[in-house]
């Protein structure tokens, strides 16, 4: 008998010590199921606030640079980059900055059929300036900060922004003669002639003042209130010139006041203002628009960031990007000409998808992409409205 009852306790205990067990384990498993819950829930609050505070980014094509300098022509071997660009029939046409063995910057003709692959390319230019003149000795001196170009610097025309409006593709350039005057010129051509590739562009007109360094202006690709839009300036604010006819301006009877002047945003990424990007873009929300800024604790940083500008009114700014939506972080924007920048000065829509081609480091030619709807959608629910700004006093003839 007392065997048999050592038994029984002995049964007992090993029953108490699983049921124990069981139990430890169970509330183990609750704990950890606890603990990993919590962790879902902060990685997936912490994910909530990093998208609230940066919108849509764009994304790089897998295949960038998609287009390189050519050692076989000399007028490209250098660096090409910087392309203004248009959609027209089915097709993205392209025209960017190169720089040949003269130190000359052309414009070179690309298409692309799919917006990233770049299916034709012209071994002659497709623009070629009047980059030899030499000053007038007898014209008076211009005090000018000096002006050091991405490469080029015998001169020439740099940063094409493209418009296509009517029956016309408008070309604004910066003009470079490579001593001191640096000044926007506008050309045009019918847009027959330039889809087949015939180049009877206008004589090119001056129309910012001289004296003055201006860059970054273009043309809006619609009128607004029956007038044609030229943008000259988005600082210290948006400036855009109103135009009932383009004659007088592209004649070089007229040229267009403008100021530009950096302000600080403290503690902004885009404390420095650098100048607007590709010409704007007419979506539902209002004129998109790409812009240049650094960040003066990033400094030698080109980034780009992104706004949305009343329809009717482009001078007001509905919203505008909290962070960039593209940084100069991958090898081809940091190898080149100059380390860390990527620059735009054309973008197109394309069955519903955003393009944005870009110059990474003054050599090569780049693309990025977003879904247009998205990318609006976020800037509009993340970005921030109007914001007030610092203003300092202005600085006469600062380069952007």
């Amino acid at each position: 008998m007392p065997r048999i009852r050592k038994e029984t306790k002995q049964k007992k205990s090993k029953g108490r010590t699983k049921k124990s067990l069981a139990s430890v384990r169970t509330r183990a498993k609750r704990a950890v199921g606890s603990r990993r819950d919590a962790i879902v829930k902060a990685l997936r609050a912490a994910a909530r606030t990093e998208k609230a505070k940066r919108p849509h980014q764009l994304d790089r094509h897998e295949g960038n640079p998609i287009m390189e300098p050519r050692e076989t022509n000399f007028w490209e071997m250098k660096a090409t980059f910087n392309p203004g660009a248009i959609y027209a029939d089915r097709r993205v046409h392209l025209l960017y900055r190169a720089i040949g063995g003269d130190d000359i910057s052309v414009l070179g003709y690309a298409a692309s059929d799919d917006g990233f692959t770049i299916t034709e390319r012209l071994d002659d230019p497709a623009f070629i300036p009047d980059a030899t003149k030499k000053p007038d000795p007898n014209a008076p001196v211009q005090t000018l900060p000096a002006y050091c170009s991405g490469g080029g610097w015998n001169g020439g025309c740099e940063d094409p922004r493209l418009t296509l409006l009517d029956d016309q593709v408008y070309l604004m350039y910066t003009a470079f003669d490579g001593w001191g005057s640096i000044r926007i010129a506008l050309t045009s051509i019918d847009v027959k002639d330039f889809l087949n590739k015939r180049w009877f562009w206008k004589k090119p007109a001056l129309i910012s003042p001289p004296g003055e360094i201006h860059k970054n202006w273009m043309m809006f690709p619609e009128k607004i209130n029956g007038k044609y839009a030229i943008l000259n300036s988005i600082s210290p604010q948006i400036s855009v010139a109103y135009f009932d006819y383009l004659d007088e301006l592209e004649r070089g009877e007229k040229v267009i006041p403008s100021r530009y002047d950096r302000i600080s945003r403290t503690g902004s990424w885009d404390s420095w203002i650098r100048g607007a990007g590709p010409p704007p873009i007419r979506t539902k929300l209002g004129w998109l628009l790409f812009y240049h800024a650094m960040d003066i604790r990033d400094p030698d940083r080109y980034k780009l960031g992104a706004m949305i500008l009343d329809a009717n009114d482009p001078t007001k700014i509905l919203y505008r990007s909290r962070v960039p939506v593209l940084e100069p972080d991958m090898y081809y924007e940091n190898n080149g000409f100059k380390s860390g920048v990527v620059y735009s000065c054309g973008a197109i829509v394309k069955d519903g998808e955003l393009y944005v081609y870009y110059g990474g480091a003054d050599a090569v030619v780049c693309v990025a992409m977003a879904n247009l709807d998205m990318f609006l959608e976020e800037l509009a629910k993340y970005g921030t409205p109007q914001l007030t700004v610092e203003r300092k006093p202005p600085t006469r003839a600062t380069r952007r």
